[in-house]
């Protein structure tokens, strides 16, 4: 059973339209890197580049408590940024904390607060988070977690050049002709795709095998074995829509 609270999230790419968006559910204690990678596995991003969590205490300490003085908002950081540290992020000249090493609970802890999470520096993807509910489900069984319960939109198409690139790519599959996207069909290696379509079930399959990838990845340098890589290009029975 789901011994600890559970937190409800809305998710959302920022910038494209139509919109992109998960609604899903994870348990308190588990770690802002956690929280990266079910990210990356809701937003089809493959764990190719560097991530970041921005997580605004400032604001969020107005939204839980908006009747306090202002001398009590001054107490909080503006932000804090987390990450997975390495020796060369020394040269960004920005102070980041160990995402691995600090619960969700202790970051988010009330309803209504924010954050952040940016993947892929280049490209720019951003996904904006808002608590929903915090609650208490004795019956869950806590294997069920994470789960998402709604959301609309494919996701992300790794190195297509951000927002900008995934407008392009929707057009070009929905025309299915001219050179565009004769291009864009060679580049990826396939004939269709819907940037609108969202396979919950397999969502929710792919949410218990490759968070688990993914901080194998990030946090012990592992590359991906072999049944791993067949999970993540979607090689099994009752497959969504996915790209090679």
């Amino acid at each position: 059973m789901a011994s600890q609270p559970i937190y409800q999230f809305y998710a959302v790419l920022r910038g494209y339209k139509p919109k992109i968006w998960r609604r899903f559910q994870v348990m308190q204690n588990i770690t802002l890197a956690r929280l990266a990678y079910i990210l990356m596995t809701l937003f089809e991003m493959k764990a190719s580049h560097l991530f970041l969590i921005d997580v605004p205490y400032r604001k969020n300490a107005r939204l839980s408590y908006p009747e306090a003085e202002e001398d009590f908002y001054q107490m909080f950081s503006e932000h804090k940024y987390f990450t997975i540290l390495y020796d060369f992020l020394d040269d960004f000249g920005q102070e980041y904390l160990d995402a691995s090493a600090y619960k969700l609970y202790k970051m988010l802890a009330n309803e209504k607060e924010e954050l952040n999470f940016e993947y892929d520096f280049g490209d720019g993807w951003e996904v904006y988070l808002k608590v929903e509910i915090i609650f208490d489900d004795k019956n869950l069984p806590g294997k069920e977690l994470p789960r998402v319960i709604d959301g609309q939109g494919f996701g992300i198409v790794e190195d297509c050049g951000g927002i900008s690139g995934l407008t392009s790519l929707r057009k070009a599959f929905k025309k299915k002709s001219g050179q565009v996207y004769k291009e864009l069909s060679e580049w990826l290696g396939i004939e269709d795709l819907d940037l609108d379509a969202f396979d919950m079930d397999d969502m929710n399959f792919r949410l218990k095998k490759i968070p688990r990838i993914y901080c194998d990845v990030y946090e012990k340098m592992l590359y991906p074995t072999e049944r791993s890589l067949k999970i993540l290009s979607r090689q099994y029975e009752g497959a969504g829509q996915g790209l090679p």
